[in-house]
């Protein structure tokens, strides 16, 4: 068994896609999934699986939709994936406030390499750099304020994108080993 993270996009944010907690441990354990447990109301879900991560993406969107009824995009890494994810952030070395930090993981690698739009300084203060199916940002005015957004990169690189704060990253490692 390998253990999994399953990142949901878009629920329980501003009043939409509204999903229990109880409900969506419940949805993996219908789907054969073990040691489900979830983190903070926002769609994060660890469990144990034997598929990979890749096969596990497109079986959990139907999973929702045939068990909870929502069309809900869902982005997986593994616990050694995120291991990785966190010990290549180009952007936590130096002073920079962790509280400011962010990883944007995309669903699949992208299909544009850097599309036009991704120009570094159009977007200061902050700061991305694009490293495999993940996009790290620092935005010292908040995540709230950056224009690098879900939805700009979805648009930008033509896939799923879903952002969890560095501590969420670093405790669902934890949480996931």
């Amino acid at each position: 068994m390998t253990a999994y993270v399953a990142m949901l996009r878009g629920i329980n944010v501003g009043g939409h896609g509204k999903v229990s907690m109880v409900d969506l441990r419940a949805a993996f354990s219908d789907m054969g999934h073990g040691e489900v447990r979830t983190y903070i109301q926002s769609g994060n879900v660890l469990f144990d699986a034997l598929a990979s991560a890749a096969k596990l993406q497109p079986a959990l969107e139907r999973g929702l939709v045939a068990r909870l009824g929502l069309g809900i995009k869902v982005v997986v890494r593994s616990q050694a994936q995120l291991r990785r994810i966190i010990d290549g952030n180009p952007l936590a070395a130096g002073k920079r406030d962790r509280t400011k930090l962010h990883v944007t993981f995309l669903g699949a690698k992208p299909t544009v390499s850097r599309p036009s739009a991704l120009h570094a300084d159009a977007f200061l203060p902050d700061e991305f750099r694009v490293t495999g199916q993940e996009v790290y940002l620092y935005c010292p005015d908040g995540y709230g304020r950056t224009k690098l957004n879900n939805t700009f990169l979805e648009r930008a690189f033509r896939v799923t994108a879903t952002t969890r704060t560095w501590k969420t990253v670093t405790t669902l490692a934890d949480m996931a080993g």
